[in-house]
């Protein structure tokens, strides 16, 4: 298996960085697959993914970061805002054309997690995957989470003051990877907001997400704090032209006490969490235990 480090810039001119995962032969026939990450979390969090899917016979998979965190960041005299809206709209467009280069015109198909399940309706060329599964994506009003109270005070209380002096989120926000305060308030102004990012006219995402008519497969999580039932399906109802499918997952499944809003993605759940999914994912098996 290949594992090359690439870099490609998206329209606006922002550079970007990736892993481009492939097997040694070349010869792996099933879709190429994109991997688009959440919110702070880094592209080699999704790795063990990723060789998986090779050895499952993908022909290629792409993971990357988004502009303006550690491993995509903001190039020297670049002074424009770093928007939230443009991980999508820039980023994730980007990303589509690097990973069709390495197979122009292969079958493409994506896997987000979180924003990254977001990102599908607002990326401007939904339509060239087959297929998308989205992990633990959805609304993120706050409102719609276990623990509404906490998160609007730590984001709006907490996360604005500490990230407009530091001009970043900080380890102990508990965020994962570090993203620009300019992000941060986006996502904050659009989880303070009943319709999520859907009212936020620069986003465009209602005429967006119409445009989806791919099969879609949701995967939540029954110990998810974020994607509860209603936050997921806040965003699922925006999807209003797709094929759904649900699927949840509990920890009850697994060896595992928990599995969480990030979890599905760790290498332990290799044996028991990913097979079904990967097969949906790589040749649009059914996952017995979905749900519309």
């Amino acid at each position: 298996m290949r594992e090359t480090i690439v870099t490609f810039e998206c329209d606006d001119g922002f550079p970007l960085t990736g892993t481009l995962f492939t097997a040694e032969s070349g010869e792996n026939s099933k879709p190429s697959v994109l991997i688009s990450s959440a919110t702070g979390a880094p592209r080699g969090f999704y790795a063990a993914f990723a060789r998986a899917l090779i050895e499952n016979g993908s022909r290629a998979v792409l993971t990357y970061d988004y502009r303006g965190t550690p491993q995509s960041p903001r190039p020297k005299g670049w002074t424009q805002r770093i928007n939230m809206r443009d991980w999508a709209i820039q980023d994730m467009a980007a990303a589509m054309r690097r990973l069709d280069q390495e197979a122009p015109g292969h079958e493409m198909v994506g896997v987000g997690q979180s924003f990254g399940g977001q990102a599908l309706g607002i990326c401007g060329d939904p339509q060239r995957f087959s297929r998308y599964c989205l992990v633990a994506s959805l609304s993120g009003y706050w409102r719609g989470t276990d623990t509404p109270w906490q998160n609007l005070i730590s984001m709006n209380l907490v996360g604005l003051p500490v990230t407009a002096f530091f001009g970043r989120t900080m380890p102990f926000m508990g965020l994962g990877e570090s993203i620009p305060s300019s992000v941060f308030q986006d996502w904050t102004r659009w989880c303070n907001h009943h319709e999520y990012f859907f009212d936020d006219p620069q986003v465009g995402a209602r005429e967006g997400y119409a445009t989806v008519t791919i099969p879609l497969l949701s995967v939540g999580m029954t110990d998810d704090q974020w994607g509860t039932p209603r936050a997921v399906r806040g965003l699922l109802k925006h999807y209003s032209n797709a094929d759904i499918s649900e699927v949840w997952l509990s920890p009850d499944m697994t060896k595992e006490p928990k599995i969480g809003h990030l979890g599905f993605f760790r290498s332990r759940f290799r044996e028991t969490l990913w097979p079904d999914i990967m097969n949906w994912v790589l040749s649009h098996e059914p996952v017995m235990t979905a749900s519309r």
